[in-house]
């Protein structure tokens, strides 16, 4: 069964840190560029970062940028996201994503796998 499954969210305070996790099962993830994506209520999904199946680029959003890092496991199928100086604006549904042989690993529509999210809430 091909799956990603998200761990490591919940509640912090602002300027708080939390480091989220993504393991496949099922599937390698060499190959397959991995994308960090979010979902606050009422918004559209948005990119966090992503890098590409080749590992040769990566994209942060804008508001992530320098706050946020993405790493890759030594057991390689599994991926972190480290979340340092929350904001409350970063309060949203975190998911991870994996797509097949992407050389472009910004948009959302070319991802074949998707995990069920996990909830990130900033408030003090």
């Amino acid at each position: 069964q091909v799956q990603l499954v998200e761990s490591g969210g919940g509640l912090v305070q602002p300027g708080g840190s939390l480091r989220l996790s993504c393991t496949a099962s099922g599937f390698t993830l060499d190959n397959y560029a991995i994308g960090w994506f979010r979902q606050a209520p009422g918004k559209h999904r948005e990119r966090v970062v992503c890098i590409n199946s080749s590992r040769s680029s990566t994209h942060y959003g804008e508001s992530p940028r320098g706050r946020f890092t993405m790493s890759i496991g030594t057991a390689k199928n599994t991926v972190f996201l480290q979340m340092n100086s929350l904001k409350p604006e970063d309060t949203a549904v975190y998911y991870c994503a994996a797509g097949h042989l992407l050389v472009d690993c910004r948009p959302m529509n070319d991802y074949d796998h998707w995990g069920q999210g996990t909830q990130v809430t900033v408030s003090s």
